[in-house]
């Protein structure tokens, strides 16, 4: 029976960052991957090119029950550590906006790096776990090959978002099997849906798009938002969707940084011979500019426009109140919201409190990034704070 120091389910992020930590101390570590390649996340990433992480990242841009967890981790492995680490590799990258850092080239590159950061580990990918029991000190896991016994045991295995990747619910397993508690998964950084009637106002928007801010609450992010047939979608929705329950309405300001009655104002002094609708076309897209000027019942000129109606116009366009009826689940979620209670675990090792030699990184922990590397970072800074000491 195959024995090891530390045996680590999922070869993603996490799993391969945690991997390299421990082999480097001169561990022997084995790595199960469901799936037939390593990181799948990682190479779909960024448009294939690796958003692998943000130069703003803080404690504040991420979600969890335990708002403190993830301080520890990332204070101690900081964006400008993975940064060090990619440059000396020297893969090329650059910023787009919001600090967020993506390969010039592919995300391989990046799998690369942490394949060869993780050089000397045995990584065993079409390798499912089966059954894990304690054994002793260590684990026993049994796999659909074989059987191993390990000291400590690292479940890095992520969240359920994007089955056809793979990704299942596996981690929740373990940790309810030995006793600890999951704060119930839900999808993240996912689209929003409307109801049928919602949709029938809306169905001749797909496809457009502008920047907005969207408000939840005293939770809002300014960004692109794009209609879809289902109802919308882009980095602000996907952004507030994290924080959304069902039955929660947002406000959605379609002119962020401006006034929208009183540019209306202007256009009807400087304009007054304009169709509300093409006035608007100016500042929104022309199909979103018709749609809210016909469900004002605006469909006159400037001039012949009371300002009481431009006013209720403008609320519409600086806070339009959309209460969604879902999300587009899992299946399109870039994240899982939610997971492995982190008041189980230790801040500082991710180790489980009560059950010694269990550990839990990654997205499979109750710690969920904003969109733009954040998730990333906190694969890396947990998996590192997991490697120091497996």
């Amino acid at each position: 029976m195959p024995e090891c120091h530390v045996l680590i389910i999922g070869a993603g992020a996490a799993g391969l960052m945690c991997a390299a930590g421990a082999q480097k101390r001169g561990r022997h570590v084995v790595v199960l991957e469901s799936a037939a390649k390593v990181a799948g996340k990682v190479r779909i990433s960024g448009g294939g090119r690796a958003n692998f992480t943000n130069l703003h990242a803080t404690p504040a841009d991420f979600l969890s029950e335990n708002p403190h967890f993830c301080v520890s981790a990332l204070k101690r492995y900081t964006p400008d550590d993975f940064i060090d680490l990619v440059e000396s590799y020297g893969i090329a990258y650059h910023e787009r906006k919001h600090g967020q850092l993506f390969c010039d080239g592919s995300a391989g590159e990046i799998i690369d790096m942490l394949m060869l950061e993780a050089d000397g580990t045995d990584i065993r990918t079409s390798t499912q776990a089966k059954n894990i029991s304690k054994q002793g000190d260590g684990f026993r896991v049994e796999t659909d090959w074989s059987t191993f016994e390990t000291q400590a045991l690292v479940i890095a295995t992520g969240g359920p978002s994007i089955p056809k990747m793979g990704a299942s619910g596996f981690g929740y397993e373990v940790a309810r099997q030995f006793g600890l508690n999951v704060i119930e998964p839900r999808p993240g950084l996912v689209p929003l849906t409307f109801d049928a009637e919602l949709l029938t106002d809306v169905k001749d928007l797909s496809g457009v798009s502008l920047d907005a801010t969207v408000t939840l609450g005293k939770v809002n992010f300014t960004d692109a938002l794009l209609f879809t047939h289902r109802g919308l979608s882009g980095p602000a929705i996907l952004q507030i969707s994290s924080y959304w329950r069902e039955g929660e309405e947002i406000i959605i300001d379609l002119l962020p940084g401006a006034d929208a009655f009183t540019w209306l104002k202007t256009a009807k002094d400087e304009q007054p011979r304009k169709d509300v609708a093409n006035a608007l076309a100016q500042v929104l897209p022309k199909r979103l500019a018709a749609m809210i000027a016909s469900q004002a019942d605006c469909q006159t000129r400037l001039a012949e426009t009371p300002d009481r109606v431009l006013r209720e116009l403008a609320e519409r366009i600086n806070a339009w109140r959309v209460t969604p009826n879902g999300t587009e689940g899992l299946r399109t979620a870039e994240v899982t919201v939610g997971g492995v209670d982190t008041r189980e675990l230790s801040s500082k090792t991710m180790e489980a409190r009560d059950v010694p030699g269990l550990y839990f990184i990654g997205e499979a922990v109750d710690v969920t990034g904003h969109l733009g590397g954040f998730n990333f970072q906190w694969a890396w800074a947990s998996a590192h704070a997991c490697g120091q000491v497996v």
